[in-house]
């Protein structure tokens, strides 16, 4: 017996068909009477197993299954060596891994039921096979059902189907069913049977790339494919070859018969459009009335929204307007109040002054009689003063003025900014000019009434209307090298005429025009300068274009014959008359007038030069009361100085008194004229103390009364400028209600024009849309149309609607027949003129050509999409083709230098070639084995009838050797091959197994065998499994590997000593 290299054979103390081996040499019991003891055997030391590849097999578990009742087999990772008298239980292991991962029962040639594999009396048997995993051992279990003939599957202890775990163990790269990687005994003979295109296919499965096999049997797919194309094409061809020359034949009648049916076709057509040519004139008519009412009520629509806001805007103005006039009629009654109680007080204070006057010139009569005068004249001065302070709100009556001013100016800077720096830049540079020079038109021009504002903009053109106007050509070019040049602004100047135009009378005289409506030419409704009113005279004639009212639009035909007038305005529009050159007809043209934008601020220029004259006036006076004022003040001082004069001649006469007393005694004489002296002495102090005492009261009231009569003319001139403010308020308010209404007047014009436009418009749509109704109804009898039924297809390709909601324009097909109704009846007559020369025709021909025309082109689409397709295909078989002969190839050599190396080393010759007949049958490819065991013959193919047993025995283990290193499966079956072989090529092939199934990096390999020769060589990497079988197996409690090592070494031990 073999010994094996790597460890001891054990038997099992179980029961019959129990083996439980745990390390790599175990060996396997059976219930059958075994007479070699396993004692006999040298003991060997237990190894490591190699690593395992994926998918190799690591434990094998049976129980009531062909002989065994339970059994595990643990195999090791390289060259598994299962030795065992012949029925021991071999062959069982082999149909338990094919079982056990999915394999077919027909495919072990014993059964063709699984049932059959469940030891006999058993109801139920049980295979699992555990498989090397590195992401962890997958465990694969099926449990036989004999009585139903079915298996139940279990993937890690968890159920599972047959379809699961045949795709777990695919891809692993498992193929139980390829002969070249799994060769139960019962199959051995047939490896040889195979064909070369059964065993190319085996080998592609077996070592090659996954999409090695899939790329042929695309290929062979592709190919009968393509086959069953070209036989297609080549059939479709020869048909549609008859056929045209068939339809050949009757082609000239065909052509005949269809030319006289589009002659008829085309009598059809034109009889048809004829009533639709005179609808679709009239339908076009009515889409563009159409289209213009939708536009003026469009218009319609938004004038009146316009209005809406300018109303509403009118109706707050007009309230504010009253409330300004409420507030001004208060402000007026306030005045008169206050002005009666000035006037109250003015008359006090004169009666004091009459009263004052009095005391003064009765006691100045006594001192000084030039005092009275001078008294009287200072009074005169103030009750001038007192006069002029009512009227100190002139200032202010004037700044209103400016700040309507700045209202044009700040418009002229919104709009034409350029121009407002030019006018800020005239006004500080004036004195380069030698001439006069005026601002931009459209501030020097002062509205009379801004209600007219706007003909004077429709008339003269915005680029005048900022015009700078000069009198001097020279002064022109200077301002325009400075602002255009220097300061790069865009401005206009224009050069008055010489002889001023200003004030040119009309040619005909207004008189005449006012029973026609005309009020003023357009010269008498604003002011402006001389140089600009001649410059617009001369270049717009202002003084010949009349303005005219409601009235004059009214008669407006006539007032163009009659008068002659170029230019006419009316309330909202302007006329333009002209005189055909080659006619003499008169023409004229109108425009609505637009909106005043500039000149509707009307600043009242007369009242400013009234204003600055009374102001001049005021400050003349101001400055006669100044010097009057200091000329009182001097004779005031001379007043004093003429006191102190009389208090000095008072003392004297004092003293003079004491020196009179003291001579009264000696003048006794003159007693009567001294006593009289002393009256009258005391008189007069009697009276100037009496005097001063009055004034002084009078003056004191007096003060009273010109601090009152001051607060009231304060009073009255605050009234008065609020007064003011409030008119310049009001007039504001009505200067902007006066456009306002000026624009509503325009745009009610515009409405009213615009609402009589849309009611003719849709009076029109309705007389057309009746029209097109009639007409559309006569076109669709014509063409035998319904109401409701649309045109045909035939006729048209688009169809769009009518206001009635049919379809309305005529077909498609009508458009490139004549448009007019002269045309479509000189077309008819030649066109049957010409379809009356087609005559002797048959139908029936021309339905057969038809019919033949519709095959043929059937046919030519049908071959040309099988051609496509054809196309397709041989692009998809070069693409395949390439990918995968050139791996194949490749493979195959390297097969043929392997299994030429191990028949060279047999001293035979051997060799692999891939074999086809046509390079293009794919199905036909196959790897063909030539062999030679004798070197007086020639290699000759490996058949079951040219070689012996033997030699096919050797062929098959070669051949798979050769694979084994190529092999990517992770474990090879091979059962029993060696029968038949003789004992040099049993021993040279065991060699190449070994030396093969124990290199580094290979698939684990499965050789079984009933005996071995001697002396045969082993590998460490080897692992033997001994099946045993006989009446003196052990039962399982019993068995215990470990115990019998150590009898068996101690029997060694023992018996050199005996």
């Amino acid at each position: 017996m073999a010994t094996p290299s790597r460890k001891t054979s054990t038997p099992s103390p179980l029961a019959p068909k129990r083996a439980f081996p745990r390390d790599p040499s175990s060996e396997v019991p059976n219930k059958k009477k075994s007479s070699a003891p396993p004692a006999a055997l040298p003991p060997l030391p237990l190894q490591s197993s190699g690593p395992f590849v994926e998918g190799s097999i690591v434990r094998i578990a049976m129980e009531n299954f062909l002989t065994y009742d339970i059994c595990e087999v643990s195999p090791g990772p390289h060259l598994n060596m299962i030795i065992g008298a012949n029925g021991t239980g071999k062959s069982s292991i082999v149909c338990a891994i094919c079982l056990g991962l999915a394999g077919k029962p027909a495919f072990m040639g014993r059964a063709d039921k699984v049932g059959f594999f469940v030891k006999r009396g058993c109801s139920k048997g049980m295979v699992e096979i555990e498989l090397f995993r590195t992401s962890g051992n997958l465990v694969i279990t099926r449990e036989i059902d004999v009585a139903k003939n079915q298996s139940f599957w279990f993937i890690n202890k968890k159920s599972t189907t047959q379809k699961v775990v045949e795709e777990q163990v695919a891809a692993l790269n498992i193929q139980v069913g390829n002969l070249c990687q799994f060769l139960p005994q019962d199959k051995v003979g047939e490896f040889a049977k195979l064909s070369k295109i059964e065993l190319l296919e085996a080998t592609e499965k077996s070592i090659g790339p996954p999409e090695m096999h899939k790329y042929h049997c695309e290929l062979k797919n592709f190919r009968e494919k393509e086959k069953q194309l070209e036989t297609s094409c080549k059939e479709k061809t020869e048909y549609l070859e008859k056929m045209i020359q068939r339809n050949e034949r009757y082609k000239q009648d065909v052509e005949r018969f269809y030319e006289r049916k589009r002659h008829l076709d085309l009598i059809e057509m034109l009889e048809a459009k004829r009533p639709w040519v005179e609808y679709e004139n009239v339908r076009q008519d009515y889409e563009e009335v159409k289209l213009a009412r939708d536009r003026a009520k469009e218009e319609v629509r938004k004038l009146k929204e316009g209005q809406i806001p300018i109303t509403r805007r009118i109706e707050e103005i007009e309230r504010q307007r009253h409330n300004l006039e409420a507030r001004i009629k208060e402000k007026a009654t306030d005045i008169k109040e206050t002005s009666q109680k000035c006037k109250q007080k003015q008359d006090v204070i004169e009666r004091k002054d009459k009263h004052v006057r009095s005391c003064i010139e009765i006691f100045v009569m006594l001192i000084c009689p030039n005092f009275c005068v001078q008294i009287i004249s200072l009074i005169k001065v103030f009750r001038g003063i007192m006069l002029y302070f009512p009227i100190l709100g002139v200032d202010d009556h004037i700044v209103r003025f400016d700040n309507l001013m700045n209202q044009k100016e700040d418009k002229l800077r919104q709009r034409y900014r350029d121009t407002y720096d030019a006018v800020l830049w005239l006004r500080n540079n004036r004195d380069k000019f030698k001439q006069r020079v005026c601002e931009p038109i459209m501030l020097t021009i002062n509205m009379k009434d801004n209600k007219n504002a706007k003909y004077i903009e429709n008339h003269i053109p915005s680029n005048d209307l900022r015009a700078f106007v000069f009198e001097s050509q020279e002064d022109m070019e200077v301002f325009l090298k400075e602002v255009r040049d220097h300061k790069k602004l865009r401005v206009n100047a224009v050069i008055a005429p010489k002889s001023s135009y200003a004030d040119k009378a009309p040619s005909r005289p207004l008189n005449e025009l006012k029973q026609y409506g005309f009020f003023s030419y357009l010269r008498e409704l604003f002011d402006a300068p001389d140089p600009v009113m001649s410059y617009l005279c001369c270049q717009y004639h202002i003084h010949e274009v009349p303005v005219g009212t409601e009235r004059t639009r009214e008669r407006i035909e006539r007032v163009i014959q009659e008068t002659r007038l170029k230019q006419i305005y009316t309330a909202e529009e302007k006329f333009v008359v002209k005189t055909s050159f080659y006619s003499n007809n008169v023409i004229s043209s109108n425009t609505s007038l637009k909106v005043a934008q500039f000149l509707t601020v009307t600043v009242d220029l007369e009242q400013r030069r009234h204003l600055e004259e009374q102001l001049k006036e005021i400050n003349r006076k101001l400055q006669a009361v100044e010097s009057g004022l200091i000329a009182l003040h001097e004779t005031n001082k001379h007043l004093e100085h003429k006191d102190n004069e009389l208090r000095q001649k008072k003392k004297e006469l004092l003293e003079r008194k004491t020196k009179k007393r003291q001579l009264e005694q000696k003048i006794s004489s003159k007693l009567g004229s001294l006593k009289l002296m002393e009256q009258d002495t005391c008189n007069l102090e009697e009276e100037e103390r009496k005097a001063s005492t009055k004034i002084k009261e009078i003056n004191v009231q007096k003060a009273k009364l010109v601090t009152e009569l001051t607060n009231l003319i304060k009073i009255c001139t605050s009234l008065h400028i609020q007064k003011v403010d409030l008119i310049l308020q009001n007039t504001t308010v009505i200067s902007e209600k006066n456009k306002l209404e000026s624009d509503y007047m325009a745009a009610s014009s515009q409405l009213r024009l615009t609402e009589q436009r849309f009611i003719e418009l849709d009076e029109s749509r309705q007389r057309l849309l009746q029209k097109c109704r009639e007409l559309m109804k006569r076109a669709r009898q014509v063409c035998n149309l319904g109401a409701e039924q649309t045109i045909p297809q035939e006729y048209q390709t688009q169809v769009p609607t009518i206001p009635n909601g049919h379809n309305s324009s005529p077909p498609m097909a009508f458009q490139d027949l004549p448009n007019t109704l002269d045309e479509i009846d000189a077309l008819l007559t030649e066109e049957r003129s010409r379809a009356s020369c087609f005559t002797g025709l048959n139908p029936t021909v021309v339905e057969e050509y038809t019919k033949r025309e519709e095959e043929i082109e059937q046919l030519t689409e049908e071959l040309k999409i099988k051609n496509v397709e054809l196309d397709k295909y041989r692009e998809n078989i070069s693409q395949v083709k390439e990918r995968w002969l050139n791996p194949l190839k490749e493979l195959v050599e390297k097969i043929n230098e392997k299994f030429s190396n191990f028949f060279s080393s047999m001293q035979c010759a051997g060799e692999i070639d891939l074999h086809t007949e046509n390079e293009e049958d794919y199905d036909k490819y196959g790897i063909r084995i030539r062999v030679k065991f004798r070197s007086s013959t020639q290699l000759h193919e490996l058949t079951p009838h040219h070689q012996s047993g033997g030699e096919r025995s050797v062929s098959t283990m070669l051949y798979l050797m050769a694979l084994q290193e190529l092999n990517r499966c992770p474990f090879r079956v091979v059962d029993e091959i060696n029968q038949g072989m003789d004992p040099i090529n049993e021993r040279r092939v065991f060699e190449m197994v070994v030396n093969t199934a124990c290199k580094e990096n290979t698939s684990q390999y499965f050789f079984i065998t009933p005996k071995l020769l001697q002396n045969l060589p082993y590998n460490e990497k080897m692992t033997v499994l001994f099946v045993y079988n006989g009446p003196h197996m052990l039962e399982p409690n019993r068995w215990n590997l470990k115990a019998f090592q150590r009898r068996r070494r101690r029997i060694t031990f023992t018996q050199p000593s005996q």
